[in-house]
């Protein structure tokens, strides 16, 4: 047992007395929950009287089948590692090859989410992990921490994509459904669900040093929410979804993730104001790799590597995200943003450019005013990719490949007609920003030899 001191409030999923953790761990972890709550009544013992508790879940394989449901404050769930690897790899892979292989699946501290919604079910019928409590105060100081959530399997989704490259299959990880404060999600590994983390109204959040890839849509931050972080995660998600999204939320801070292709956006915000995106490395294979939508005001977007560059692994040569290269990499629909001393990468063959003959867009500022936009440098190389049946040959080869001679031709700022009154500084030379120079201000990056 990890814990040398036995407590009555530390429990261990494999020592308790209810059920079969390796069979049904939903069951088990329900049950100690219940005792929890059973010893744990009084609101006020002597200043204390509810402490919560703390369940452990040593290295090995539990299978859940009962969905695990949350409404105690002070909870922490913990592993003892996130056992991530690469599902869609060994999907990808020929079966007769599998013998040759290491290992096949997740390890570590690894839940096997079994369960499946029933049709026409809500995303919380199928969340594995579901918090949530009606009344006063908010559930405060729930902790999930150094363990594997499994989707194990995606699902066909009618578009003649192999099922395990859908992405689809109606599994959440985790989903907080009612108002909270202090939340920790830390050292968790999420694999193949179609939601990885899903939290509504969620006040001091801390999002920290996860690794959360091969899921739909990775982090989700939804309703609203105030003074929350999202920092350190190594993030992938799936090309219908959002790699970190986050809507209604204010002093938010994004800082420090990597973000893998090939999410439908590396970071999506809706209705955000006041919060920061820093120091991100973003990698796309589509344009919307940042999305500020919905009247998102007052942000700051600063000293982000953003790098665009074409799919070269075989499986999902063809697929995309719905939008062209007019979209922009970075697009702004709000006002009085900041989008400084940002390094936007982009490449991509010419001929692979959307529409045919089109100069593919860094900045896109669509609607609002005020947006302050400056120091931001863009390279852009016209290169020939190759594809290739390794994804880790694949993409390590395609980032390590120095950019093309040949230039590729972009628009680096574009600014619309509903958008007025903005600051464009360094961030183009005058042939590459398109705006109304009458409506907007603007001082043109300079050009050797001009």
């Amino acid at each position: 047992m990890r814990y040398s001191v036995v407590h009555d409030n530390v429990y261990d999923v494999t020592t308790w007395t209810v059920g079969n953790p390796h069979h049904d761990v939903g069951e088990v972890i329900n049950s100690i929950i219940a005792d929890v709550k059973s010893r744990q009544k009084d609101a006020d013992v002597d200043g204390g009287g509810k402490p919560g508790a703390v369940i452990y879940i040593p290295p090995g394989d539990y299978h859940l089948r009962t969905q695990v449901v949350i409404d105690v404050s002070y909870l922490r769930i913990e592993g003892s590692g996130h056992g991530f690897t690469s599902s869609s790899i060994r999907f990808n892979t020929p079966e007769e090859e599998w013998a040759d292989l290491h290992e096949l699946w997740p390890g570590g501290s690894r839940v096997l989410v079994e369960s499946l919604p029933g049709a026409g079910s809500d995303e919380a019928a199928g969340a594995a992990f579901f918090v949530g409590r009606a009344g006063e105060p908010r559930l405060s100081s729930v902790e999930f921490a150094d363990f594997c959530i499994d989707g194990l399997h995606f699902t066909d989704d009618g578009t003649g994509l192999p099922p395990e490259n859908s992405y689809v299959n109606g599994k959440t990880g985790i989903r907080v459904a009612s108002a909270n404060d202090s939340f920790r999600v830390t050292g968790m590994g999420l694999v193949y669900l179609e939601h990885g983390l899903t939290i509504h109204h969620a006040d001091a959040l801390s999002v920290h040093d996860n690794f959360i890839a091969e899921c739909g849509s990775c982090i989700s931050l939804r309703g609203w929410g105030q003074a929350s972080k999202v920092t350190d995660n190594l993030v992938g998600a799936g090309f219908r979804g959002h790699a970190i999204s986050a809507e209604n939320h204010g002093g938010l801070l994004i800082t420090a993730n990597n973000v893998f292709p090939r999410g439908a956006s590396s970071i999506h915000l809706d209705g955000v104001t006041r919060s920061s995106v820093t120091n991100n490395r973003l990698h796309s294979f589509y344009p919307g790799m940042v999305v500020l939508d919905g009247d998102s005001c007052e942000n700051l977007v600063a000293t982000n590597h953003f790098l665009r560059d074409q799919e070269p692994w075989t499986p999902f040569l063809g697929v995309g995200n719905g939008t062209d290269d007019l979209y922009g990499l970075l697009r702004v629909s709000g006002s009085n943003n900041s989008v400084v001393a940002n390094h936007f990468s982009a490449v991509i063959g010419a001929q692979e450019v959307r529409p045919a003959g089109a100069d593919l867009v860094i900045v896109r500022l669509v609607e609002g005013a005020g947006n302050f936009v400056a120091t931001n440098h863009t390279v852009a190389s016209d290169v020939h990719s190759t594809a290739d049946d390794s994804c880790f040959a694949a993409q390590v080869g395609a980032l390590l490949a120095p950019g093309g001679s040949t230039r590729l031709a972009v628009t680096t700022v574009h600014v619309d007609p509903e958008s007025a009154g903005n600051t464009v500084l360094d961030s183009g030379s005058d042939a590459q920003v398109r705006m109304d120079r009458g409506a907007n201000a603007f001082r043109a990056t300079p050009t050797v030899g001009a």
